[in-house]
């Protein structure tokens, strides 16, 4: 972690937490994203109007689990909680794992999602635990898809958005609801181009910041076309250790519909002071 960059270290808690301090490097230069030719029903276009169906359905329940391997290490971080797709705002309240030695578990962090920002609670390192640690996300490298230990919900569905290489793979079920699963490769240049204004800076600077614009993705879509889950496979080149940090982010989308009332923090209520790493 550049020790400069206090925000970003701010919100590395996951990985900090784990013992894995991650460095982002390398940017491969997005591009313009291939149009893509898929096989079965709807594939590109139907996936890229993901967020559209989202906002329509309003709201959700979500689930998200962040697998992360490093150096024959393994460790998951879950989160659990609400989105509302059309102000994209959402509650989450993130479990970290225990210490690699073994130490007992961490508080859960609470997490507060809006456009450009993160805002944390419990985050610990010295902060106040009245106090909410906010980030803005368009400087982070990795766009905030993985520094918080959950992806943005709507980020996650705004990366369809860079669907390219899309096969449709066939009928299966989520959670007991029949869907269509789609696989291909999103790019993040062309996915950023394309977001919404919310999410526009933060995915510009995922796509300058990774070490490639291509993000391996599995996603299941209902008969209303509203995206389920989906599954993508982000890759890191690590600056501190010679090798690559392969993260596996996962959201899962359910009981469409439920309140996800989100109420920011005030200036009052953020911790302006020093963060320790």
């Amino acid at each position: 972690m550049v020790a400069q960059q206090q925000e970003r270290a701010a919100v590395l808690v996951a990985f900090v937490a784990a013992g894995l301090m991650v460095c982002c490097t390398g940017c491969s230069g997005s591009g313009a994203a291939a149009e893509a030719v898929g096989k079965g029903p709807g594939t590109v276009e139907t996936l890229r109007r993901a967020v559209s169906e989202l906002e329509l359905a309003g709201s959700a329940k979500a689930s998200t689990s962040m697998e992360m391997a490093t150096g024959g290490t393994r460790v998951t971080i879950r989160g659990q909680g609400v989105y509302d797709f059309r102000k994209q705002t959402g509650r989450l309240k993130v479990v970290l794992p225990q210490d690699p030695a073994g130490a007992a578990e961490h508080r859960p962090i609470t997490e507060l999602l809006a456009p450009g920002a993160l805002f944390m609670k419990n985050r610990g390192a010295g902060v106040p635990a009245d106090k909410w640690v906010r980030v803005a996300t368009a400087g982070l490298t990795d766009g905030n898809l993985v520094t918080g230990g959950a992806t943005d919900p709507y980020a996650a569905a705004e990366l369809l958005r860079g669907a390219r290489s899309v096969t449709y793979v066939g009928r299966t079920e989520v959670a007991g609801i029949p869907v269509r699963h789609y696989r291909g490769t999103a790019d993040l240049g062309a996915a950023a181009r394309g977001a919404s204004a919310g999410q526009r800076p933060a995915l510009t600077a995922a796509a300058k910041g990774f070490a490639t614009a291509e993000v391996p993705f599995d996603a299941y879509l209902d008969d209303q076309g509203r995206l389920r889950k989906v599954r993508h496979r982000f890759s890191f080149v690590n600056g501190q250790r010679k090798g690559t940090v392969d993260v596996a982010s996962t959201l899962l989308l359910y009981d469409f519909g439920s309140p996800a009332v989100v109420r920011l923090p005030k200036a009052s209520d953020i911790y302006a002071g020093k963060i320790a790493e």
